[in-house]
């Protein structure tokens, strides 16, 4: 879905939802099918993709782990940059999140800066 996150650029959301909350198996179909949507999604457009794993469960580091294990195992290490960040919120709940971008992207210095100043700006919150 766009992203209101980062609107200088063609920036989207990229979420997975486990809707009936039941305990998921490792599915190596899920992974091949999320990664070949990462992949045809930036074989389309040069844009920004922002991971967000979902908080509601608890569950958020180990969506995060895993997520960044399937990107290590994919082969796309060359073709996609994977920048990731680790922030607790207001009410000491850590939010796991990730940018996605191809290093060939024009803009692709500026959004980096941008991504690592935010998660800064986000770590050093005013008491």
């Amino acid at each position: 879905m766009p992203s209101d996150l980062m609107p200088e650029y063609d920036a989207y959301e990229f979420a997975i939802s486990n809707t009936n909350n039941r305990k998921s198996p490792r599915d190596y179909k899920l992974r091949q099918a999320i990664l070949s949507l990462i992949y045809e999604f930036f074989r389309q457009r040069n844009a920004v993709m922002l991971y967000l794993c979902e908080t509601g469960d608890n569950r958020q580091k180990y969506r995060s782990r895993l997520f960044e294990s399937w990107f290590r195992s994919s082969g796309y290490q060359k073709t996609f940059v994977l920048m990731t960040a680790e922030l607790p919120d207001e009410y000491g709940i850590w939010n796991y999140v990730a940018l996605i971008l191809r290093p060939d992207h024009p803009q692709f210095v500026s959004i980096a800066q941008q991504f690592s100043d935010t998660i800064a700006l986000f770590r050093d919150k005013p008491e």
